[in-house]
C-alpha cells in the first residue's frame, strides 16, 4: 500500500521557514548598506514570501493528511469512539472562535467610529478565525465523523 509520509512535508515547512528569513535577512542587508531602516520590500522578498506561503501550505497540508489519515492508507470502515476529550476541545475552540468574533465586531465598529483603521490587526485576527475554524473541522472529521477508505487496484477500467 502507499504511505502516507511526513518527510516531505517537514521539509517543505522547513524550506518555507528558510526562505521567510532569507527574506527578512535580505532586507536587513539592504538596510545595512544603505544606512536607514527599509520602507517597503522589494520584488524578490515578495516572490520569496509568496514561494514560501505556498510552500508552508502544502507541508501544512501533508501534515493534516498524515494526522487524519494515518501512516498507511488501508481499505478499512472507520467507527469512531465516543470520547469526551474532543467534545471538550471543541467546546474550548467554539468559545475561542466567539470571544474572537465579537473582537473582530469591536474592532470594526472602532475603526467606523473613530476613521483609524488597522487592518494588519484586522487581517491577523481574521486569518486566526479561520485557522480556529479549520481545527474544528479536522477534530470534527478525526473523531466524530464515519470513514470508509476504498480502493481500486493499478490497473482499474482507466484506459490510460
Amino acid at each position: 500500500m502507499y504511505r502516507n509520509d511526513t518527510v516531505i512535508p517537514w521539509f517543505a515547512i522547513l524550506f518555507a521557514v528558510a526562505l521567510f528569513w532569507m527574506s527578512y535577512l535580505n532586507g536587513q542587508h539592504i538596510a545595512g548598506l544603505a544606512g536607514h531602516t527599509p520602507e517597503e520590500l522589494s520584488v524578490g522578498q515578495i516572490g520569496l514570501m509568496a514561494f514560501g506561503a505556498v510552500l508552508f501550505m502544502y507541508g501544512f497540508m501533508g501534515l493534516m493528511s498524515n494526522w487524519l489519515e494515518g501512516e498507511e492508507l488501508r481499505p478499512i470502515r472507520h467507527f469512531p469512539e465516543p470520547s469526551t476529550a474532543p467534545m471538550v476541545a471543541g467546546i474550548i475552540l467554539v468559545l475561542l472562535l466567539t470571544a474572537m468574533g465579537g473582537f473582530y465586531v469591536r474592532l470594526l465598529i472602532y475603526s467606523a467610529q473613530t476613521g483609524h483603521n488597522p487592518t494588519h490587526l484586522q487581517g491577523g485576527l481574521f486569518a486566526v478565525m479561520a485557522l480556529v475554524i479549520a481545527l474544528l473541522l479536522a477534530t470534527y472529521k478525526k473523531f466524530y465523523e464515519r470513514e470508509e477508505a476504498v480502493t481500486e487496484d493499478e490497473h482499474s477500467e482507466v484506459p490510460w
